[in-house]
């Protein structure tokens, strides 16, 4: 039964760090209008060649949180998120501090709110990581075709 729950562990964690990745990203490909502000933001913080970069953090974050969704490349794609997420952690929310909640003041309407500091940041790195570390587990890419090798009748050569 610890085996089954193994295996099983992994995938609410693929899913919901898939699916905030590919949130992040699809605004960064699919929407003038984020590109642009993001690629606004990128001049902003001195990113080299940011028409281009915007692009490539949109097709990364999007198209990673997809793979990690589906178990493909999970190690591989978790290493590329994770400099993404290094680098928005100390070049966007390290001013800002630790908080994602950053209350700056208040007005009539209630609180107003600045920029978010790295916890998020912090928290997605957590669960990357421990995807690398406990693999990809059930329903995924990767572990059927492990299972596939794994499953395969052993030929004795020395026969022939």
């Amino acid at each position: 039964m610890i085996k089954t729950t193994v295996n099983w562990a992994p995938l609410p964690l693929r899913i919901i760090l898939g699916a905030g990745m590919m949130y992040h990203g699809y605004p960064k490909l699919f929407s003038p209008q984020g590109n642009q502000a993001f690629e606004g933001m990128l001049v902003q913080i001195g990113v080299p060649a940011p028409d281009i970069m915007s692009n490539l953090i949109g097709v990364v974050e999007f198209f990673g949180g997809m793979m990690i969704i589906a178990g493909a490349f999970v190690s591989a794609v978790s290493i590329f998120l994770i400099v993404d997420m290094l680098v928005a952690a100390f070049t966007v929310h390290l001013p800002h501090g630790f908080n994602f909640i950053n209350i700056t003041g208040m007005t009539g309407a209630g609180p107003s709110f600045g920029m978010p500091g790295y916890e998020v940041n912090l928290l997605y790195i957590a669960g990357l990581l421990s995807l690398i570390l406990s693999g990809d587990g059930a329903l995924s890419f990767d572990s059927r075709g492990v299972r596939r090798e794994t499953a395969a009748p052993e030929r004795d050569l020395t026969a022939a």
